[in-house]
């Protein structure tokens, strides 16, 4: 959803088994993921970032809206588990669904500028990358 059109009076967070919705009165309901699946939210900069662990799907913010970027993550094992070229959404972010409880790399190109990091999909591994700085 747009970020304009996005309710002020909700907030999603995605944890690593649930999203977890808050209305602005503090009523919660949640939704549970799949056992075997993981969503994560990436959103590279090339200046200004900011800090999170669970991401906001209705609040977090990256600096790239409707950028292009190559994204491939490898598992520690050598499986490619996700290559192609991404368009960040306009709140800067991509998501992409990866299989639970791996450990890998991940590569982010945008022209001339690329960043590669550890990834992890696992019970304490954060939905929301937001310190890939692109250089």
């Amino acid at each position: 959803m747009p970020v304009a059109e996005r309710p002020a009076n909700l907030l999603a967070s995605v944890r690593p088994d649930e999203v977890v919705l808050t209305d602005d009165e503090n009523n919660q309901a949640s939704m549970p993921l799949p056992d075997d699946q993981f969503y994560v939210s990436i959103a590279p900069y090339a200046s200004q970032t900011h800090d999170c662990f669970f991401h906001s799907l209705t609040t977090c913010r990256g600096e790239l809206a409707n950028e292009s970027v190559q994204i491939t993550i490898t598992a520690a094992d050598g499986t490619e588990l996700a290559a192609g070229t991404y368009t960040t959404n306009d709140n800067g972010f991509v998501g992409l669904w990866l299989p639970r409880d791996i450990a890998g790399t991940i590569t982010i190109t945008a022209g001339e500028r690329t960043v590669s990091a550890p990834i992890a999909t696992g019970v304490d591994d954060p939905t929301c990358i937001t310190t890939l700085q692109l250089t």
